[in-house]
């Protein structure tokens, strides 16, 4: 009956670290209403390793984030009536305000043309659509680690930067007395995308707050 006793302590004890391991998981939210979207993320990024958590409204994002106090935030470009770049804005506000700490956000875009959107919203990363499961886990991996991820960003050439291409945070060139010249052409799609991520803003603006009126 002693050994038998010893036995079942001993059982126990090796029980016992599993609570730890798992609040030790990363946790990702993700902001997206469309479902397809939340099974790819789920898929890539959820795992033994990692805990995906899925609000469906950006004015779900600041609620959720002081609850869970996730690793990182991702955004869908497109999400109800208060969109990614909205809700990207809104959460730096209250960060820079000391009510959150801040956090790394990786915002998914439908086209090259919005990562103009996702830079004036100080997302920390973005990869444009269609994504994949290899992309997804790089840019997790490296905002979690402290760094960024930019995809689509449009060159002085006037090619597209290639996908999974990592910038390093820094947008001189080496000799930063020397304007970068840019053609008329990539000036002309900056000034529409701007006058797109402007007018974004505003709509989404108005829309968050008839819907909290």
């Amino acid at each position: 009956m002693v050994a038998r006793a010893a036995r079942a302590a001993t059982r126990l004890r090796r029980a016992s670290p599993a609570p730890v391991r798992s609040a030790a998981v990363p946790v990702v939210l993700l902001a997206t209403d469309f479902d397809r979207l939340h099974d790819d993320v789920d898929a890539a990024l959820g795992d033994d390793t990692v805990s995906v958590h899925r609000v469906r409204t950006g004015r779900e994002v600041i609620p959720a984030v002081k609850e869970l106090q996730p690793d990182l935030v991702v955004l869908d470009l497109q999400i109800g009536n208060m969109g990614g770049m909205a809700t990207c804005l809104s959460l730096r506000s209250e960060e820079g305000a000391g009510r959150l700490e801040r956090r790394p956000v990786l915002m998914l875009l439908d086209r090259t043309a919005d990562v103009f959107l996702a830079r004036r919203s100080d997302a920390d990363g973005w990869l444009v659509k269609p994504l994949d499961a290899f992309r997804l886990r790089r840019a997790a991996e490296i905002l979690m680690a402290g760094g960024e991820y930019h995809e689509g960003r449009l060159m002085a050439t006037g090619d597209a930067e290639p996908q999974n291409a990592v910038i390093p945070d820094q947008d001189t060139a080496e000799n930063p007395g020397e304007p970068e010249q840019v053609p008329p052409a990539v000036a002309a799609q900056a000034t529409e995308a701007t006058t797109d991520a402007d007018d974004t803003v505003a709509t989404e603006a108005a829309n968050a707050e008839a819907a909290e009126a």
